[in-house]
């Protein structure tokens, strides 16, 4: 009877866990729908202010506003807070998608439209369904797992194809580099795969990438 009884307990538990998923889907799409075109820019929660790459991801944001788009980020510092600061002292939309975390992720002061998440997995619907492009700033393991869960569900058809853009090539230049020489050249990829990633430098590049393929 113990046995069962925490089982039960366990299921319950279980079941109203459903219900906070869904409110956060509720809560995402209500806060986002009527968003309009927007990118979604990634990179680095570590980089401080005076990096160089902080300063080209608030340019590359406060560009992205002044051709009319809205920016979506992760909502804490580093890049993220370099391109909602960007977006805001713009005058545009500047989305902040924060995540509850034990360390590294606070939110940043910069977003006019703020969101919090418990699960990764929702946030990263919410990152998905409002882009028009994928903005890849370096960064580390987060930062990784955003853009090739991007390239896979481009690559797979399960979302309309859009623009993932990797800013610097010398640190990105090498990984699409591997990607040529180990994945392609041992057929774990097609030749059009390669093509889902650019790798670009300048920010009046990177904004214009991204007209050429989005009509607003």
């Amino acid at each position: 009877m113990e046995k069962q009884y925490l089982i039960d307990e366990l299921s319950i538990s279980e079941s109203w866990r459903l219900f906070r998923i869904m409110g956060e889907f509720v809560e995402g799409i209500e806060a986002l729908h009527e968003l309009g075109p927007a990118v979604s820019i990634f990179g680095s929660a570590r980089i401080k202010p005076d990096d160089p790459i902080y300063k080209k991801t608030e340019l590359i944001a406060s560009l992205f506003v002044k051709n009319n788009f809205a920016v979506i980020t992760g909502g804490g510092g580093g890049a993220m807070e370099a391109a909602n600061k960007g977006a805001a002292e713009a005058g545009g939309k500047s989305v902040g998608l924060n995540i509850i975390l034990p360390f590294e992720q606070k939110p940043n002061q910069y977003p006019n439209i703020k969101l919090e998440f418990k699960y990764f997995f929702i946030r990263k619907v919410m990152f998905i369904k409002y882009a028009y492009a994928y903005i890849i700033m370096p960064g580390g393991y987060g930062t990784i797992d955003e853009l090739f869960e991007a390239v896979t569900l481009i690559q797979t058809h399960r979302i309309r194809p859009l623009p993932v853009i990797l800013v610097g090539s010398d640190y990105w230049g090498g990984l699409k580099k591997w990607i040529k020489s180990r994945m392609l050249e041992s057929n774990k990829i097609s030749e059009e795969d390669i093509d889902i990633l650019q790798v670009m430098d300048d920010p009046e590049e990177v904004v214009d990438a991204v007209k050429k393929l989005v009509i607003i």
